[in-house]
């Protein structure tokens, strides 16, 4: 069996644990080739007097170019502890001419989170996935282009499925057409993309009615990224019959004024009754 490696222990809500998601550090590049790279996730748990069986995979932003692990990672991961929920913190691949690296990490944060369900107290039917700006379309392309796993793999975490229970995107990149994001299309697909790949990560494109549930915000004076991705969405959840809801404000930057402000409350206050109202809080029996 193949395990995986753990590089810091912890306790519960004590110390983060973090985990390398690749064995041997040897993560795929797809189509059967690999590097050495570690990937790794950091496991932030909650107290269990408050745990709720809820995990969310994290995917900070930083336009496929950098990472915000801070303010759009591990600052999660401590809000949504205060409520009960595990926050892992995915310190994906930057994709550098290769866009398989990120959705791969991606999916197997989400194995891995489901293959330890039972340890970390989680409900393996409650693992969903938050993104922000570029991380935002990171989970959402994991949440449009998931398998259920290869039952003849013989690693078993590669088994198990990486299809998101939900997903929570604030402020998302989601197309890659004439809207988008132009640095992230970029460092995501490179300068002169073909118009199948382009189609393929416009995850508006990519929405079937096995598509999870999602919750998303957007400013509608975002100049960074222009509300019309969240809309667009929405649109093809709804057009699919998917649960969705898209928590517009008249006003507001890209970044919620630094991770603070009205906002930033108002967002998180209602993702979290959101969550609660499809059920996604359930203690773990």
């Amino acid at each position: 069996m193949i395990m995986l490696l753990a590089t810091q222990l912890t306790s519960w809500a004590g110390e983060p644990l973090r985990l390398t998601l690749w064995p041997g550090d040897q993560a795929p590049l797809g189509e059967g080739q690999f590097e050495k790279a570690e990937a790794p996730i950091t496991v932030h748990l909650p107290d269990p007097a408050k745990a709720t069986g809820a995990a969310l995979v994290i995917c900070p932003g930083g336009g496929y170019g950098m990472k915000v692990l801070d303010g759009e990672g591990h600052g999660i991961a401590r809000w949504l502890n205060a409520h009960g929920i595990a926050g892992v913190v995915l310190d994906y691949r930057l994709p550098q001419g290769n866009y398989h690296r990120p959705l791969l990490d991606a999916q197997r944060a989400l194995r891995v989170v489901r293959s330890r369900a039972a340890e970390w107290r989680l409900s393996p039917r409650q693992i969903g996935i938050i993104g922000f700006s570029a991380g935002g379309h990171l989970a959402s392309t994991a949440g449009t282009h998931f398998d259920n796993g290869n039952a003849q793999s013989a690693d078993p975490i590669e088994r198990l499925s990486c299809r998101p229970d939900f997903m929570v995107l604030v402020y998302p990149v989601i197309t890659m057409g004439e809207l988008t994001h132009a640095g992230s299309r970029a460092n995501l697909l490179g300068a002169a993309p073909a118009a199948k790949l382009i189609e393929l990560f416009s995850n508006e494109q990519q929405v079937t009615d096995q598509t999870p549930p999602a919750f998303l915000t957007h400013a509608r004076t975002d100049v960074v990224v222009p509300v019309a991705h969240s809309r667009r969405f929405l649109a093809a959840l709804q057009a699919h019959h998917v649960p969705a809801e898209l928590l517009e404000f008249p006003e507001g930057n890209h970044g919620y004024n630094g991770y603070q402000g009205k906002e930033w409350d108002a967002w998180q206050k209602r993702s979290l009754e959101w969550l609660g109202e499809r059920g996604l809080l359930k203690p773990v029996q």
